[in-house]
């Protein structure tokens, strides 16, 4: 793109014979802020604001960045972004933007530059922020130091133009200036002799500082250490030193302490010490430490022999120079014999039920000095259970004064001071340690005043279920607790005798599995005693709490699920969605979320035809019953419980639907088309002739079996005629069932048009056998008597399927 506007540039400036030849120039400040004016172009070029838009002016520069903007509704050259004249021309004496205002129509363009003028925008800089020289004290004045110079981005007048020192001194000043053009230089420049003694260290700051307009600083610290020079000897802080020695002081003691200064630095300064003995005086009992000037004993002094020494001390430095001081040590004579305490008799250990004012101890005390550094008293710290007692002359008696207890304390360690009356007293110390013996005096004690532990049901024989814990005070065989169940009267006897515990660590095990349905919590007595003579125990009661397992499946209460056929429920061929056809009902044994109960329909004959109820069990229309819908369903309801893992039990129950079933009953009110007519005269003449055969092998077995004096007779299936089945089914169907004397199995015809239905097998195949069946119903206050159709096997053969006509039906006689 900068390429192209650059041959563009080019382009025009050959084509345009007439182009300005000086160039417009325009000057501004660096920073300044985006859209300041910098000049009006189009005045300066001879145009006007419109001239601009209707030529297109627009700016090239040969870098292609727009450093600048026109303004053509103006004619008015404004800055465009920020302009750093640092970053645009580095240190540059002048710093020039140059680009071209290029119109077309006709093409013509005008050559502009814009000069970037510097302003104090940047502050001098020291290359390093601290510098530190060491100067020997013997420098002389006029000695240079050479200092790095700052350095500062600005030009001109915002350059660097002076170096300063704060705070001023006078040892020092500062000195700058150019050698070349391009050598600048700046020193420290020593104006006074130095002295390390007076002065051993020096910090000051050099500032360099520019023109601009406000000035501009930077600083850089200067650290100066004076280097030494040896011209000071030591110093003793004093010409003679005295001390006092007792005579009882131990090898090594220190005496006292001289100390000599030098205010040189480093070897020069470094003083030794070294000790001389005094005219007339040999075997020195004193030596002197040569860094520390610490003077000590060599061996013990003694006030008979000496009283008074006199010592010479010499301290000389690194560099040769040296002082001497006095030294006088005075001994003084000092009770230098502590008593002695001598023990006769010792009682120990005692029992813990010792009587008050029993002896433990005897002792006596002396001393080897004389006169008041002679006399002893004898003090015992603790008084509380025991006290000192004067015997005889220095003799000294340890008794008790109150009753012992070993569980409080277990030992007493008792100290004796003995003390004589110098100045200062010496003393010496004995120490009685007194045990205390056992005594079995506290029984048993539980951590808690009650156990609850908790078993699952179901659990495996011996399991552990907790342990009691108890201790005792008690020491040795007096604190060995065992563990026992307490025995109890035969009439608190609890009803489980299932628990042990161990007697030695008091672990509680369940001995046989339990049931929670039978058994959900029991308590014992647990005993504990220790091995004391006599012995003392404690009990505590244990009450184990069995939890419930999810070990029973939910049992099916009604329908009754026995090995017979699954009850039947009738279904009104109106019944709307949402009839209720029955209720599932189920237990479960177990408590808790182990017996929340949950129904589903896990199988059906027509799944989309039915629901039942999550939390009820209660079986319902999901939606109205249709032509297409069989007679008779199968219903298979899964009983599900919470537990984990789930158990679960089916409950099977049929339902049969009333689809057509008036027809059967009431033969006039909807009869055949005609175009089932034939088929229908046929299927009544061949049911008419069934009947009777029929009829007549069952007299016929009838006669026989009476003949054969038979006590049992054969299960026949009773046919009932059309108005007493339609009341007694319209009872049922009201009650949402059919009563156990009336449960068979009816199913409808695929072809029911034909008004064709069977005779199954009834639910309850158990009923006995009898000659006249008498129907009640719910409420059993019906007396009605129908006779005693027997069927054959051949009727109910496969082959035949017991299909019996309606014609045929409602030709059978009743009577």
């Amino acid at each position: 793109m900068a390429i192209a506007r650059q041959v563009l540039c080019l382009s025009a400036f050959l084509s345009l014979p007439h182009a300005r030849a000086e160039p417009i120039r325009y000057s501004v400040a660096e920073e300044a802020e985006s859209g300041s004016l910098v000049g009006k172009l189009a005045e300066d070029a001879g145009l006007t604001p419109p001239q601009l838009s209707v030529r297109r002016a627009r700016l090239l520069s040969e870098d292609g960045r727009q450093h600048l903007r026109l303004d053509r509704g103006s004619g008015h050259l404004l800055v465009a972004g920020r302009l750093d004249r640092e970053e645009l021309c580095a240190h540059s004496d002048t710093c020039m933007l140059p680009f071209e205002l290029l119109l077309s129509d006709p093409l013509q363009f005008f050559r502009v530059e814009v000069a970037v003028e510097d302003i104090n925008d940047h502050s001098p800089v020291f290359p390093e922020e601290r510098v530190a020289f060491k100067i020997p004290e013997t420098s002389e004045p006029g000695s240079r130091f050479p200092l790095e110079g700052a350095r500062d981005l600005d030009i001109g007048s915002n350059n660097i133009q002076a170096y300063s020192i704060f705070p001023r001194n006078e040892y020092f000043n500062v000195a700058y200036g150019s050698r070349s053009e391009d050598d600048q230089y700046l020193e420290l420049v020593l104006e006074k002799p130095l002295d390390r003694e007076e002065q051993a260290e020096m910090s000051f700051s050099v500032i360099a500082e520019d023109g601009g307009s406000p000035p501009r600083s930077g600083t850089t610290q200067v650290h100066i250490v004076i280097l030494d020079v040896n011209d000071n000897a030591p110093t003793f802080t004093q010409q003679v030193y005295s001390g006092k020695v007792m005579e009882n002081m131990p090898e090594g003691s220190v005496v006292l302490t001289v100390l000599a200064t030098d205010q040189d630095a480093g070897v020069n300064g470094d003083v030794s010490y070294q000790l001389s003995q005094a005219v007339g005086q040999s075997d020195s009992a004193f030596l002197i430490d040569p860094r520390t000037g610490e003077i000590k004993l060599t061996k013990p002094l003694d006030f008979e022999e000496s009283q008074h020494h006199e010592l010479r001390v010499r301290a000389a430095d690194g560099g040769g120079l040296s002082a001497i001081c006095k030294v006088l040590v005075e001994v003084v004579d000092v009770n230098d014999n502590a008593p002695e305490l001598a023990v006769s008799s010792f009682s120990s250990p005692l029992p813990e039920n010792t009587v008050p004012g029993t002896v433990v101890a005897l002792f006596s005390v002396r001393d080897r000095d004389s006169g008041a550094n002679g006399k002893v008293s004898c003090a015992l710290d603790d008084q509380l259970f025991f006290s000192l007692r004067p015997a005889y002359k220095n003799y000294y008696e340890l008794v008790t004064v109150s009753a012992l207890d070993r569980e409080h304390t277990a030992r007493y360690v008792l100290s004796v001071t003995a003390a004589d009356a110098g100045s200062p007293p010496l003393t010496a110390t004995h120490t009685f340690t007194v045990d205390i013996s056992d005594v079995n005096d506290n029984a048993p004690v539980f951590n808690q005043t009650s156990y609850t532990m908790y078993v699952r049901e179901n659990n495996a024989a011996t399991v552990f279920v907790g342990a009691v814990s108890a201790a005792d005070a008690d020491v040795g065989l007096n604190a060995k607790v065992t563990y026992s169940l307490a025995p109890v009267a035969a009439a608190e006897r609890p009803s489980c005798s299932c628990m042990s515990v161990n007697s030695e660590n008091g672990h509680v095990f369940v001995l046989r599995p339990l049931d929670y349905e039978r058994l959900r919590q029991t308590e014992v007595t647990v005993s504990a005693s220790d091995a004391g003579s006599p012995p003392l125990r404690a009990n505590v009661t244990v009450r184990l709490v069995v939890l419930d397992e999810n070990d029973n499946a939910p049992l099916v209460l009604y329908p009754a699920q026995d090995s017979g056929p699954a009850s039947s429920e009738l279904v009104p061929v109106a019944a709307e969605a949402g009839y209720l056809i029955t209720k599932v009902v189920a237990v479960d044994a177990d408590s808790g979320q182990n017996s929340w109960l949950s129904y589903h329909l896990l199988r059906a004959t027509e799944p989309g035809l039915f629901t039942v109820a999550l939390q009820s069990g209660e079986v319902r229309l999901k939606r109205p019953v249709t032509d297409r819908d069989s007679v008779k369903h199968k219903l298979l309801v899964l009983v599900r419980d919470n537990g984990k893992p789930p158990l679960s039990a089916t409950a099977a129950l049929s339902a049969l639907v009333l689809k057509d079933f008036s027809d059967v009953r009431l033969p006039h009110s909807s009869p055949p088309s005609d175009e089932q007519g034939d088929s229908l005269t046929t299927y009544l003449i061949i049911a008419l002739v069934c009947v009777s055969l029929l009829f007549l092998i069952s007299a016929a077995v009838f006669v026989a079996r009476k003949v054969c004096k038979s006590k049992e007779l054969k299960a026949a299936h009773v046919l009932y005629g059309a108005d007493n089945l339609q009341s007694g089914l319209a009872d049922a169907a009201a009650a949402g069932t059919l009563p156990r004397a009336y449960c068979y199995e009816i199913s409808l015809t695929t072809g029911s048009g034909n008004s064709e239905f069977q005779f199954l097998k009834p639910i309850v195949p158990s009923l006995p056998p009898q000659r006249c069946a008498t129907a009640r119903g719910p409420d059993e206050e019906q007396d009605h008597h129908f006779p005693c159709v027997p069927v054959s096997t051949e009727d109910t053969a496969p082959d035949n399927a017991g299909t019996v006509s309606a014609g045929q039906f409602n030709a059978l006689s009743f009577n």
